[in-house]
């Protein structure tokens, strides 16, 4: 990959045999960054991360709460954050709508509270690259049932800052007729549905934003889940796996 373009490998919502191989270093050796779009075994993030060896970020799914207490070592949380990966900034928005109790689901008051939150550190970095989230775009390749409609008020984000992608799960290829890998907004924005995996390229506007790229991604390494201080030393230059 050319210096202006980053290779992603994004997963979600299934462990695949496939990628929970040892094979899985060579098959996906052009990688630059891997996302994962929520409802995966803590293990399997790790695996991911240990043998692809490249930054693993990820937001939670409306069923991962038992990172609560046993989070993914070695990974990064970007939910409710910005980061900011070689030049791409990323912003993480996980779970659902909310259809029952739980830790991860989230009226649309509450997604849009949470987008004014995280919007300060976007408009520091001037801008967002790409959404990550577990819940897809009301309308966008979601569904009718409550727990699987999609959230306005990510759409709505999508419009005001133009990302290049939005990337999502949630849906699964087996509930639908109609599934798609890939939309695009009206704004342009490509809607990415990562479930199981999928592989694609995103450019790269500029490779560093100074002080405000390193004062978001310290924050966010500091309320990621337990992160050892270790990890965030190793982490915080967003360089070090395979540089």
């Amino acid at each position: 990959m050319s210096d202006s373009s980053l290779r992603i490998l994004a997963v979600a919502d299934v462990e695949e045999r496939a990628l929970w191989s040892g094979n899985v270093a060579e098959r996906f050796s052009d990688v630059d960054l891997i996302l994962a779009a929520g409802d995966l075994d803590a293990d399997y993030l790790e695996f991911l991360v240990t043998i692809i060896n490249k930054p693993l970020l990820y937001v939670h799914g409306n069923h991962d709460e038992k990172y609560v207490r046993n989070p993914p070592l070695g990974c990064i949380c970007v939910d409710d954050a910005a980061y900011v990966y070689r030049g791409l900034r990323i912003v993480g928005l996980g779970g659902s709508r909310r259809y029952r109790e739980g830790t991860y689901m989230y009226t649309e008051r509450q997604m849009s509270r949470r987008i004014r939150k995280v919007s300060r550190q976007v408009r520091m970095l001037g801008g967002v690259d790409l959404m990550l989230c577990h819940a897809p775009v009301r309308g966008v390749g979601d569904l009718d049932d409550i727990p699987h409609q999609g959230f306005e008020s990510l759409g709505e984000m999508a419009e005001r800052w133009h990302p290049q992608y939005l990337v999502h799960g949630h849906v699964h290829k087996g509930y639908t007729s109609d599934f798609r890998r890939v939309r695009t907004m009206e704004t342009g924005t490509k809607v990415v549905n990562a479930f199981g995996h999928v592989v694609f390229d995103v450019s790269v506007g500029q490779l560093s934003y100074g002080w405000k790229q390193s004062l978001v991604n310290r924050h966010t390494l500091k309320v990621s889940d337990e992160l050892t201080a270790q990890e965030e030393g190793v982490l915080g230059a967003g360089w070090s796996y395979g540089r």
